[in-house]
């Protein structure tokens, strides 16, 4: 059955005489079209297209410049040569070496023959064997350590002395730390739902269900919570924060459908300015997007906040009572105000949006020559260099806001710019500051991988053990920790840990303990 479309059709003898009034239809229609065009090459990019934002072009330059190369490379290999020369010979193929903390297994393979095969005369060892490496994998096995406990009695008193039991991570439940560890990490490290889990595990011959992970899940995040609010405090404790926020759906019980909930990330990373403080992820979950949230979580922040133009962090910025300064300072994103320039250019090719994109490009290709600089030395560069390009970008944008259609996607790019210019200036005021905010948007990168997996949180408690586990694992990796390795050893420790001295088992309090291979953290690094 064919659906009815219903097409409108235009009445000619319905438009106005006036030609005015017919202009202003021409110009409302074409902002239409240009706002259609606009979400079509959004929702294109979002579909089809690469996550990076580009400017077309430069991928075909690149090629270009490629056959230039080799066209020349092949013109010069067809000029005779006055000398002869021979072919140098091919260099022989390097075999990737395996890190060296693999377990090596050797298989020496000697010859058939215990004699010579022509004359019959003894075989002796001639120089060193050839060695070639094969990369081999165990299927997941499973160990069951036996708690073996003698019971003692006295022969005078019959006194009877057994030792205690060594603790659990979960009380009387038989998951050990590694196992915890290792669910842990498959489902929010790499993204794989505990169903799936179960059928791993059944290949290796444990039945397990899906609602005792739950379970498991469940009371280890309860045990890695008081560890975690240690780490937003840390986190907290910075003088520059970061922040952004991604969507996640959440089952609704009783309502058939799913609800939208916001994972929150909080970031502080000061190694783009030589800082030796650790950096660390703070997540935190919320059922819906309201401001009161991230309002709630920085409380008692003080600092700089560097996030988007979200309207639910303005009371932050607001000057307190009997004072000209405010508790929070915002700091605007760069990417966010490129963005808004870029999907215009994508949907229209505009040259004004090009030229826009062409001006934040040169910012940034200060801020990459410039990474990894201490503070005082980034502020007196962006000062001497970034300050003037701003400047001039600004009375650019001035002149060129006048002369387009104020109601056009165009001057919403503009208007963005402009409502936010203050805070998208103050990281030249400041070295410890970025330039846009992709710390905290990588670090949500995991979540939406997840995302697509999980399909949706089982409950808003769903919502927050994600939170809990998300902050560890992140802040592992930012850090070059293994996580899986990291949660095995607090997870065999935190129930006994004294709770004051929480932040003793923080990442990288116990990197020394964890004995971790060097190419892990090269391997994490990279």
């Amino acid at each position: 059955m064919r659906c009815a479309y219903n097409n409108r059709v235009l009445d000619i003898n319905a438009l106005p005489n006036c030609a005015a009034s017919l202009k202003n239809m021409v110009i409302e229609q074409h902002r239409q079209i240009e706002h259609l065009k606009l979400q079509l090459a959004r929702l294109r990019r979002w579909r089809f297209g690469q996550s990076s934002e580009r400017v077309e072009g430069i991928e075909q330059l690149a090629l270009l410049l490629e056959e230039l190369e080799a066209s020349l490379a092949k013109a010069e290999a067809s000029v005779p040569s006055s000398t002869e020369t021979t072919a140098p010979e091919t260099p022989p193929v390097r075999r990737k070496e395996f890190p060296e903390h693999f377990e090596r297994i050797d298989n020496r393979i000697e010859p058939d023959e215990c004699a010579c095969p022509e004359c019959g005369g003894p075989l002796s060892n001639l120089g060193k064997p050839d060695v070639a490496e094969v990369l081999e994998v165990k299927t997941i096995t499973f160990t069951v350590t036996r708690h073996i406990r003698p019971k003692k009695r006295c022969g005078k008193c019959s006194i009877i002395v057994q030792a205690p039991a060594p603790s659990r991570p979960i009380e009387r439940s038989y998951a050990g730390a590694s196992f915890l560890a290792l669910v842990l990490c498959w489902k929010y490290a790499f993204a794989l739902p505990l169903y799936r889990q179960c059928r791993i595990f059944e290949t290796a011959g444990l039945i397990i269900s899906r609602t005792t992970l739950m379970e498991w899940v469940g009371a280890s995040a309860e045990l890695l919570g008081p560890l975690v609010a240690a780490l937003g405090k840390y986190v907290l404790s910075a003088p520059n924060i970061n922040a952004d926020d991604t969507p996640v759906k959440v089952l609704d019980p009783g309502a058939g459908k799913t609800k939208k909930g916001h994972l929150w990330s909080y970031v502080r990373d000061g190694r783009p300015w030589g800082s030796t403080d650790p950096p660390a992820a703070w997540y935190r979950y919320s059922p819906s997007w309201h401001g009161r949230y991230p309002q709630r979580h920085l409380a008692g922040y003080v600092g700089k906040l560097q996030a988007d133009g979200y309207a639910g962090y303005e009371p932050l910025y607001v000057p307190c009572a009997g004072t000209a300064l405010a508790r929070v300072l915002e700091v605007a994103c760069f990417a966010h105000c490129r963005r808004k320039f870029f999907d215009v250019y994508e949907a229209t090719h505009s040259a004004i949006a090009e030229e826009a994109l062409d001006r934040i490009r040169a910012l940034y290709q200060l801020e990459e020559e410039i990474r990894y600089r201490s503070a005082p030395e980034r502020q007196a560069l962006r000062k001497d260099h970034a300050v003037p390009l701003l400047s001039a970008m600004h009375s650019w944008m001035v002149k060129t806001h006048a002369s387009i259609d104020q109601k056009g996607e165009l001057a919403k790019a503009f208007n963005y710019a402009f409502n936010h210019w203050a805070a998208l200036l103050r990281y030249t005021e400041d070295g410890q500051l970025e330039i846009d905010n992709n710390a905290a948007e990588r670090s949500l990168r995991g979540v939406g991988v997840g995302r697509r997996n999980f399909l949706f949180f089982g409950s808003d408690s769903g919502g927050d053990r994600a939170a809990i586990i998300y902050s560890l694992i992140e802040t592992c990796r930012m850090n070059q920790i293994d996580p899986q390795r990291y949660l095995q050893y607090v997870l065999e420790r935190i129930a006994e840990h004294p709770i004051n001295r929480i932040e003793e088992l923080l990442p990288w309090n116990v990197r020394d303990q964890l004995k971790q291979p060097a190419p892990i953290a090269r391997a994490l690094a990279a």
